[in-house]
C-alpha cells in the first residue's frame, strides 16, 4: 500500500529505517489509505496485523521478534547453544549501545506504536457498526499498552506518543520517567478494559483477541514491576497496594480458574479456563518451513531429532521442590544429588526432559528402538541424546531439554506442518503470584501464603501446603522460588531477577548443567558451569538505547553505557 502511513513511518526519527519482516501487511497493500479508513472490514484487517506486537510461540531465528524464547537463555533459566537472538552479548557482559543486534526491540516497538496511534486517530470516523469500532479500539489500546510495557521493562522511561507522526510533526522527543510511562500504560489498559468483552470462549472465532481480562492482567503486571525494588527505592507501600488491587480485580472477575486437568503439561497445549490471554499460531496457516519454526523441533532432544535449541539450566532444575514441598537445599528434604530426579515436584516431570524420562509417542521412536534404545531420554555420556548420539551437533549442553509447551501427539519429524500452538501472555496463576507478592510486601503474610498454596495445591500438582508461620525473608524466598518454577519458559524470570535487584548474583553464577556417566548399571552425576556469564551492575539491569537513536534524538542514555 503506497499510503501516507508508510511515508510517515519512513521519516519518523524514532522509527526504523527499514521495516522488512517487522509487520506483515499484505492485505493492505492493494488498497489506498483512504479505503482502509472508510471500510470497517479493512480497518479490522489493519488492527489484526497489529497483533504482531505480542510475543508468539514461533522460533524466529535471527529476525527481530518479541524474543519469546531468547529471554529464557539470557538469564539463569536456560541456555541457547545457537545464540539465535544475540543474547550472548548479555551473557558475556559485553553489551553496548552498538551491539544489541536482534535482542534490541526499540525501533520495532516504536514502529508498532506509530501504527497503533495511526489506527486510534482514525477509528472513530470509520463508518459502520459502533460496537465493532469500540471493540477494535479497545484491542489496539491494549496492544499499544503492551508495546510500551515491553519497552519500559527493557529501557526504563521512554518517549510517550499518543498521536501519530505526520509530515508536520516535531520529531524532537524526550524520555518520560518510568512512573509516567506506567501511568500511560495503566490508562490504556483501563480504557481498553472499558471497551472490551470480559473474555472469549475457546470456541469463539475471536479467541486470542484482547479482552477486558487481558487488559486488567497487563495492568496487574506493570503495577507489580512499578512497586518492585528496582523501581521503588523508597519502598512506597501505595505502589504495592495498587499492585495488589489490580491483581485482585482480575481474580474477582470470576471467569478464570486454575487448570484442574491432568497431566499438568496440557495446560500449555490445550485451551483451558486458566488462560487469560494467548497468542495463537494455527497449523492451517503454517508454511513449508513450519517444522523449522515449531516448538517440538527446537525444544526436543537430539536423539528424537530435535535441536535442543533452548535447554533448561541446572539452576532451574534445582529450583523444583521435592515431592514433600521442600527446597532441595533443605537437609530434611531427602534430596540426593546422585539420584536427583526422584520424588520431585510433579511440575518437574511435566516441564523438564531429563535422563530416563520417557518422551513422546512411542510410535515415533522406531529408529531409537532399532539402535537399542527406548523412548526414555538418554542424556548420559554415550546415550542417544548425548554428544555421541543421534544428530549429535544438536545435543543439549546442559543435558536437559524442555518438555513444557510440547505437543507430543505431533510427529514433528514428518515435516507435515506445525501444531496449533499458543504462547501464554497472561494466566491466572501469574495473577495469583502477583497478588501474593504484593500482599507479602504489604505485610499480609497469611494472604500471600494462601495464594501461593492455591498454585502449589492445584490438581495435577498437589504439593503440601506451605507452613502458615512463614514470614520475612524465608517467605519471600518461597515467592521467588514459586515464580521461578511455575512461570518457567514464559518470559518472566529475565525480568523478575532484575526488578528484584538480584541479577548480579543470578547472572554471574554462570549457566550450570550436569554430566552423567554410566558405569555398568550405575550412573554418577557431576555438576558444573557450562557457560560463564558476566553481569555489569548497575548498567545491565536495563538495555542501552541504540546509539543511532541517541545520535538522532539526543535522548539521555541509560546509566553505565557510553
Amino acid at each position: 500500500m503506497k499510503n501516507i502511513i508508510k511515508s510517515i513511518i519512513a521519516i519518523a526519527v524514532l522509527l526504523p529505517a527499514c521495516t522488512k519482516n517487522v509487520l506483515n501487511k499484505p492485505p493492505l497493500d492493494s488498497y489506498t489509505d483512504a479505503s482502509v479508513w472508510t471500510d470497517l472490514s479493512l480497518t479490522e484487517a489493519y488492527a489484526n496485523n497489529l497483533y504482531n506486537i505480542l510475543p508468539n510461540v514461533q522460533h524466529n531465528w535471527d529476525n527481530k521478534s518479541s524474543r519469546s524464547w531468547a529471554l529464557s537463555a539470557a538469564c539463569d533459566e536456560g541456555y541457547n547453544k545457537f545464540n539465535d537472538y544475540n543474547e550472548s552479548v548479555l551473557n558475556k557482559g559485553t553489551l553496548t549501545p552498538d551491539n544489541l543486534g536482534n535482542f534490541d526491540i526499540w525501533s520495532l516497538e516504536f514502529y508498532n506504536i506509530q501504527n497503533c496511534n495511526t489506527f486510534l486517530s482514525k477509528i472513530d470516523a470509520v463508518p459502520g457498526d459502533s460496537s465493532v469500532r469500540n471493540r477494535l479500539k479497545g484491542e489496539v489500546l491494549y496492544l499499544r499498552a503492551f508495546a510500551y510495557y515491553m519497552l519500559v521493562r527493557d529501557y526504563g522511561g521512554v518517549p510517550l506518543f499518543s498521536k501519530p507522526f505526520d509530515l508536520n510533526s516535531n520529531f524532537k522527543a524526550t524520555r518520560a520517567s518510568f512512573d509516567e510511562c506506567v501511568s500511560f500504560i495503566v490508562a490504556d489498559c483501563d480504557a481498553a478494559a472499558n471497551l472490551l468483552p470480559v473474555n472469549y470462549a475457546s470456541s469463539d472465532a475471536k479467541y486470542g483477541k484482547a479482552t477486558k481480562g487481558a487488559s486488567m492482567a497487563l495492568k496487574s503486571t506493570i503495577l507489580l514491576y512499578a512497586a518492585s525494588p528496582f523501581w521503588n527505592d523508597n519502598k512506597d507501600a501505595t505502589k504495592w497496594q495498587k499492585a495488589a488491587d489490580a491483581a485482585k480485580a482480575v481474580i474477582d472477575l470470576g471467569v478464570y480458574q486454575l487448570y484442574s486437568g491432568t497431566p499438568y503439561c496440557q495446560l500449555f497445549v490445550k485451551p483451558n479456563p486458566e488462560l487469560i490471554m494467548v497468542t495463537l499460531k494455527s497449523a492451517k496457516y503454517s508454511n513449508s518451513y513450519s517444522d523449522f519454526t515449531g516448538i517440538e523441533t527446537f525444544l526436543a532432544p537430539n536423539g528424537f531429532h530435535g535441536w535442543s535449541s533452548f535447554a533448561p539450566s541446572q539452576q532451574l532444575v534445582d529450583a523444583f521442590n521435592t515431592a514433600d514441598g521442600k527446597l532441595i537445599t533443605d537437609p530434611t528434604s531427602g534430596y540426593n544429588d546422585q539420584n536427583p530426579y526422584a520424588n520431585r515436584d510433579p511440575r518437574f516431570y511435566n516441564d523438564i526432559l531429563f535422563d530416563g524420562r520417557p518422551f513422546g509417542n512411542t510410535a515415533y521412536c522406531q529408529d531409537r528402538y532399532s539402535a537399542g534404545g527406548t523412548s526414555a531420554c538418554q542424556f548420559y555420556e554415550g546415550g542417544l541424546d548425548s554428544k555421541t548420539g543421534f544428530d549429535n551437533w544438536n545435543y543439549s549442553l546442559t543435558r536437559y531439554s524442555f518438555r513444557k509447551y510440547q505437543d507430543t501427539t505431533f510427529n514433528f519429524n514428518t515435516g507435515l506442518g506445525a501444531t496449533n500452538h499458543f504462547w501464554v501472555i497472561s494466566r491466572l496463576s501469574e495473577i495469583y503470584l502477583n497478588y501474593a507478592e504484593a500482599q507479602y510486601n504489604l505485610g499480609n503474610y497469611a494472604e500471600a501464603i494462601k495464594y501461593l498454596n492455591l498454585v502449589r495445591q492445584r490438581p495435577g500438582v498437589n504439593l503440601p501446603a506451605l507452613d502458615g508461620s512463614l514470614s520475612g525473608a524465608e517467605l519471600f524466598a518461597r515467592i521467588q522460588n514459586e515464580r521461578q518454577v511455575e512461570l518457567c519458559l514464559e518470559g518472566h524470570r529475565y525480568y523478575d531477577v532484575r526488578r528484584w535487584k538480584i541479577a548480579e548474583g543470578t547472572q554471574n553464577a554462570g549457566c550450570r548443567g550436569v554430566t552423567i556417566t554410566l558405569n555398568g548399571n550405575v550412573k554418577s552425576y557431576s555438576y558444573g558451569v557450562i557457560q560463564t556469564r558476566a553481569f555489569n551492575s548497575p548498567a545491565n539491569y536495563l538495555l542501552p538505547i541504540p546509539r543511532a537513536e541517541i545520535q538522532r534524538t539526543s535522548l539521555q542514555q541509560n546509566p553505565g553505557y557510553q
